[in-house]
């Protein structure tokens, strides 16, 4: 298949369960230029301005999972990626250290996938455990009427009770150029990008300490989850340069950043007086 083709075929979005504030500054961490807009309540959603499955051999659904993983490492919200190509649609959920979920359907709808998946989702979503349980069933079961695109849109239709809304003209299924130019014009939106180091880690420390992560910045819990991130972060990283996964590339190197940063910020707390040996 042409690039071209791809390109047109191929789409993603990121779900955060996190108000945009929230998300921005880890989002900047990536290093990669994305739309961000409010997607309901506390709910935000990612639209990715480039297209790094145009420029090698890895697809969508890796690029995504990669970048999924990337937003949830040591953060409190999970992180949902819906992503789309001509053969496939599929989800893949990430929250915190805890292994992704995904699941994938075919072009014409079949179900590629376990319930248990579908029931893990809603688990770590916060669904209710009976109806919404029961609506992402009814995703793992043939139906000759809903192609992949249709069963995107069934899923964010279950998760519209959990507050996901999305703006209008941002939907599943759509070429990646026609949903970035509706992102663009959307309530809130507002552009992700790398703006330096000291911009990015001065926005995400002051979100975090006056967030519930705010205690874990300080004392021996912050060694403990900074050394846990590096440790996490080192072989992840280099496996992704074995593999040339800029998807999980990008997740290795935010464990490594943030990792450093809880490091540096604890040692300058410490040195500052502004806590004991906690």
């Amino acid at each position: 298949m042409s690039s071209e083709a791809v390109e047109h075929a191929a789409g993603a979005l990121l779900l955060c369960r996190a108000d945009p504030d929230v998300v921005e500054p880890v989002a900047r961490l990536m290093r990669e230029r994305m739309l961000l807009a409010p997607a309901g309540h506390e709910w935000s959603v990612l639209v990715p301005e480039g297209k790094p499955w145009l420029h090698g051999d890895e697809p969508v659904d890796r690029v995504l999972t990669g970048w999924a993983t990337a937003l949830a490492v040591g953060s409190t919200w999970p992180v949902l990626a819906l992503w789309w190509d001509s053969d496939r649609s599929g989800c893949t959920l990430a929250a915190g250290f805890r292994r992704t979920v995904e699941y994938v359907w075919l072009a014409n709808g079949t179900p590629v996938g376990e319930d248990e998946a579908l029931r893990t989702f809603a688990a770590r979503l916060g669904l209710d455990p009976v109806l919404d349980v029961q609506a992402l069933e009814q995703l793992g079961r043939p139906d000759p009427e809903a192609d992949a695109r249709a069963r995107l849109v069934a899923l964010l239709a279950v998760l519209a009770r959990a507050g996901v809304a999305l703006p209008a003209g941002v939907s599943p299924g759509e070429p990646a150029d026609r949903l970035r130019a509706v992102a663009r014009v959307a309530p809130g939106v507002r552009e992700v990008e790398w703006s330096g180091w000291r911009d990015a880690v001065r926005a995400e420390l002051d979100v975090v300490e006056q967030g519930p992560l705010g205690p874990w910045l300080r004392g021996r819990r912050a060694r403990a989850l900074a050394g846990a991130q590096m440790a996490a972060g080192l072989p992840l990283a280099a496996w992704a340069v074995w593999r040339r996964s800029g998807g999980w590339a990008a997740a290795g190197a935010l464990l490594l950043v943030q990792g450093s940063l809880g490091l540096a910020y604890d040692r300058v707390r410490a040195a500052d007086g502004g806590y004991g040996r906690g």
